[in-house]
């Protein structure tokens, strides 16, 4: 029989590029999928192509949806400032993207049913919790039924699932226990900051030594 489809929400960022290998590595024919929805940085969707070739994954799907046609954040506004401290304890970053999260998940779930595959895996996580309403984990759990009553497959009670191997994973363990033995820490991905995730990556080489 032919492996089991995966939709993998990719953005060229450590996190989905980790989760795309860790649904490779459970055995799933993977599909990505990726946005242009306004970003600032095309860089994003380049380094997106290079992780989708550097898996093998034969099929990547990348659609516009243009969310800075409304602004609402500073990942689309040009005219706002990056912030450089981080995401901060009970405070929604000015990178919140309104609805992008839900906007992703919907059209993910839109091409699984399309292509039958069983699964959706997410690179949301523990360090992104704090701030960003759309990376909880009771998000998910809602969405995950929502799947289950908004679709043809769903009422027949094959709704994907929806997988975010990423967990409570900090940064630096995504690459220490995932990132490193996937072979994802190779400069391929892009985050935000090139400093930053240099920096994470490096963090992550000190605890394996």
């Amino acid at each position: 029989m032919p492996p089991s489809k995966a939709i993998i929400l990719l953005s060229g960022g450590l996190d989905s590029a980790v989760a795309a290998a860790q649904a490779i590595a459970d055995g799933y024919q993977p599909i990505a999928l990726s946005f242009r929805y306004g970003q600032r940085h095309e860089r994003e969707l380049t380094a997106a192509k290079q992780v989708a070739a550097h898996l093998g994954i034969q099929e990547h799907c990348v659609m516009d949806v243009n969310l800075a046609q409304w602004g609402g954040s500073s990942l689309t506004n040009l005219d706002e400032t990056l912030p450089q401290a981080g995401v901060q304890p009970h405070q929604i970053p000015s990178t919140y993207v309104p609805g992008r999260n839900t906007v992703f998940i919907a059209l993910a779930l839109s091409l699984a049913e399309a292509k039958s595959a069983q699964a959706i895996y997410l690179g949301i996580n523990a360090v992104d919790y704090s701030g960003y309403p759309d990376c909880r984990p009771d998000y998910l759990a809602a969405f995950q039924q929502l799947a289950s009553l908004s679709s043809k497959i769903g009422l027949e009670g094959n709704a994907p699932i929806l997988v975010a191997p990423l967990g409570q994973d900090t940064k630096a363990a995504i690459v220490q226990h995932l990132g490193i033995l996937l072979l994802i820490t190779d400069g391929k991905s892009w985050s935000n900051s090139d400093e930053r995730a240099i920096a994470i990556k490096q963090t992550a080489f000190k605890v394996c030594e």
